[in-house]
């Protein structure tokens, strides 16, 4: 285990009809705006993120202030943990040796060009949130409620989401850490898979986030999908002495 939930889990008192789950934003700072516009648009009650701010992308400083500037109930990713603490791995899975040292790349330039006041304001986020959404209670954690880093692919064998939804005590699961949107239920748990906000791994680059609207029968969920010009952010990627690669996949969203 990385590390998991640390004490008890972080209760958010309000109640909405409407919330949008948003995270894994990785310091792409247009896509959080476009979706925040959306978001607003959309006329969404309340806005909740599930980490990783930072990682990957050229805007560590200005998404962590965004998010603080809205105050937007924020629980940490894996990458803000790292960074928050001046840590040289982030938890991130590699495939190949290749993929590691991109990946070593990526929080060599984050741990430079994050700024005191954005690794403070991480260390205070908490592991998981806690809310309601009319009737159905909600549970947002980054990688799994297990440890901040599980990965919960849609392809994984359904026994380990069984396992999971028996020691869930909300109706609905929301997470992110893929970068792939997904939802199913299992044993009477809800799992939605929110996506990723700035760098979508699922062939479409449009960031993407979860809508979560309460129903007379309980609650509804759609996975929205957002434009901006990934181009635009690839190109400051490349400028900032990020990997190439990074710039490439923002386009491609592979």
């Amino acid at each position: 285990m990385l590390y998991g939930p640390k004490g008890a889990s972080q209760q958010v008192p309000s109640r909405n009809d409407s919330v949008a789950v948003i995270t894994d934003i990785h310091a792409n700072l247009p896509a959080l705006e476009a979706t925040l516009a959306r978001i607003d648009e959309l006329g969404i009650e309340a806005i909740y993120c599930g980490g990783d701010l930072v990682g990957y992308g050229p805007h560590p400083n200005e998404v962590c202030a965004l998010i603080a500037d809205r105050r937007i109930p924020t629980i940490y990713g894996n990458y803000d943990h790292a960074i928050a603490r001046d840590l040289d791995d982030c938890g991130c899975a590699y495939v190949t040796p290749h993929d590691r040292a991109l990946g070593r790349g990526s929080v060599e330039w984050t741990l430079e060009h994050t700024d005191q006041g954005a690794k403070d304001f991480m260390r205070e986020l908490p592991f998981d949130l806690r809310f309601a959404v009319g009737t159905t209670d909600v549970h947002l954690v980054h990688g799994s409620p297990r440890k901040v880093n599980e990965y919960l692919f849609e392809d994984k064998p359904a026994r380990l989401y069984e396992r999971l939804a028996a020691a869930e005590t909300a109706r609905l699961l929301a997470f992110g850490h893929t970068h792939k949107p997904w939802l199913r239920e299992y044993g009477g748990v809800l799992f939605v898979n929110c996506g990723s906000v700035g760098k979508p791994k699922d062939g479409d680059p449009r960031g993407a986030f979860a809508v979560l609207r309460a129903t007379p029968a309980g609650i509804d969920v759609t996975i929205e999908r957002v434009e901006y010009d990934a181009a635009a952010v690839a190109r400051e990627v490349a400028a900032a002495g990020l990997p190439v690669e990074f710039a490439d996949k923002l386009v491609a969203a592979a």
